[in-house]
C-alpha cells in the first residue's frame, strides 16, 4: 500500500515542482492527483515574503512592474518548502507545500485581486 503523505494542515505533498521557463510558469502537481500552473508573476506578487506580506495586518505591499519576471532558482527548504530565486533577484520567500496548494485553489481570485489592485492605484503590470 503506498501511502499519501499530507503536511501539517492536512493538504498533500507535491510530487513534481516543474518549471517551464519559456512560458514563466511553474507547475506543481501533488499526491492528491491535483495539478496547478502557477504564472511566474503570480507568485512573485504573491510571494509569502515580509517584503511582500508586511509584518502584519495591513502591511501588504503591491508589487507592480513584473509582467515579465521568472524563476532562476528553486532550492529545498527542509521537506516543507522551497525558496524561490526570481530575476528580479527576490529571493526571500519561502514557499511551503500548504501556501503552493493555496495559491493553485485560489489562483484566479488572487489574480484578479492583483489586477484590481493595480487599476485602483494607477500602477501597471509593465516594468
Amino acid at each position: 500500500m503506498n501511502a499519501r503523505r499530507y503536511d501539517a494542515a492536512g493538504r498533500p505533498f507535491p510530487t513534481e515542482i516543474r518549471l517551464r521557463k519559456e512560458d514563466k510558469v511553474l507547475d506543481v502537481s501533488f499526491e492528491s492527483g491535483e495539478k496547478f500552473s502557477l504564472p511566474c508573476e503570480l507568485l512573485r506578487v504573491e510571494s509569502p515574503s515580509a517584503e511582500v506580506q508586511g509584518h502584519g495586518p495591513g502591511q501588504r505591499t503591491l508589487v507592480a512592474g513584473r509582467r515579465h519576471v521568472n524563476i532562476i532558482a528553486i532550492e529545498a527548504v527542509g521537506n516543507y518548502a522551497v525558496r524561490l530565486v526570481f530575476d528580479d533577484l527576490h529571493d526571500t520567500g519561502i514557499f511551503s507545500w500548504e501556501y503552493f496548494y493555496e495559491l493553485g485553489l485560489d489562483k484566479d481570485a488572487k489574480w484578479q485581486a492583483y489586477l484590481d489592485a493595480l487599476a485602483k492605484q494607477g500602477k501597471s503590470r509593465d516594468p
